[in-house]
């Protein structure tokens, strides 16, 4: 009888696997986003803590665009006003954060929609050349996208520009299909660190990258190690206030579903050639609110707190959800 169960769950998935929607198009777009709350915890709604973070709120998100989900990352403004994240079929998304009487995250408004450029300064059309999975925030404001299969750095004036493509990492082209880097953020310096999702060169750890800025835009590229446990990869990666760093851990299968880890390392385990040991902050599974996270943001609050922002990639799949939820790291 499980058997059965198993395959039919299984056809079930394939029988509603994602379809890709058409491009966002070359204008930009309002879209309205409609918000329904979220619990913690489904079996014990007052819960308000995982681990070593505090629920700070959580939304599941719909809107009135095909082109809504898919969010692969995502970066919230220092003033925890402005989100912006980029999807796996290559749209961008930006709008207002909402929030309730007690600060915590309560929805989103303002939305605008629109599709990144290839290098012809046309919007993508293809999902082969659209598969965008990590967005980093450059000190000078322009942002910097890794995409996959076909991958790639290119690095955005704006959202609505035409990119400029970055040479990135020796290995960059070795990387698997469907699993290269995931996990992108820059430093105040320019310095950047990406992490692939499952590119390995030693067992028990995926490859990552430090990208060190050079002349003409360029950058000097070392590596490092990021140890892995079974089934669980790196999706984002993103800096905390004390100069640590914060990752998502995602794995999934069809008996257990998505199960995510919220990590943690310090800056000093992040050298060439060493490898990082990351420590478990919170670990995510049914009954806790979770899917498909793949971005994660960290800003501060208004008491000083460090927030994180964790967003989920629906696939475009009926059994997913795009879901934004708000965590305080606990002391």
């Amino acid at each position: 009888m499980a058997n059965r169960f198993l395959l039919a769950l299984c056809l079930l998935v394939a029988a509603c696997a994602s379809v890709s929607p058409p491009p966002a198009g070359a204008q930009e777009q309002p879209v309205e986003i409609k918000s329904s709350a979220l619990t913690l915890k489904i079996d014990e709604p007052a819960a308000t803590r995982v681990g070593r973070l505090i629920w700070r709120g959580g939304i599941e998100m719909r809107a009135s665009s095909r082109n809504f989900g898919g969010w692969s990352d995502l970066h919230v403004s220092p003033d925890g006003r402005t989100l912006t994240s980029i999807s796996d079929e290559g749209a961008w998304l930006t709008a207002t954060v909402d929030y309730d009487a007690k600060r915590n995250l309560a929805g989103l408004s303002g939305a605008r929609i629109g599709q990144l450029r290839g290098l012809d300064g046309k919007p993508i059309e293809t999902k082969a050349e659209a598969d965008a999975e990590a967005l980093a925030r450059l000190p000078d404001g322009s942002w910097l996208v890794a995409l996959e299969r076909r991958h790639r750095l290119w690095r955005y004036p704006s959202l609505t520009a035409t990119p400029l493509p970055v040479e990135g990492p020796r290995e960059i082209g070795e990387q698997p299909k469907n699993g290269g880097i995931e996990a992108l953020t820059a430093l105040a310096d320019g310095t950047l660190i990406a992490i692939s999702e499952e590119y390995s060169q030693k067992p028990g750890t995926v490859m990552g990258w430090i990208g060190k800025p050079a002349a003409g835009g360029r950058y000097t590229w070392s590596s490092f190690a990021y140890a892995t446990v079974p089934d669980f990869l790196p999706t984002s990666i993103a800096i905390l206030p004390d100069g640590s760093f914060a990752t998502i851990e995602r794995a999934f299968d069809m008996v257990r579903g998505v199960r995510c880890r919220v990590m943690r390392f310090a800056a000093s385990q992040l050298q060439p050639g060493a490898t990082v040991q990351p420590e478990e902050l919170a670990r995510l599974a049914s009954p806790y609110a979770v899917d498909n996270l793949e971005g994660l943001a960290v800003t501060r609050g208004a008491a000083g707190e460090t927030l994180l922002w964790l967003i989920s990639d629906d696939n475009f799949n009926p059994l997913q959800r795009n879901i934004l939820m708000l965590f305080e790291l606990a002391q």
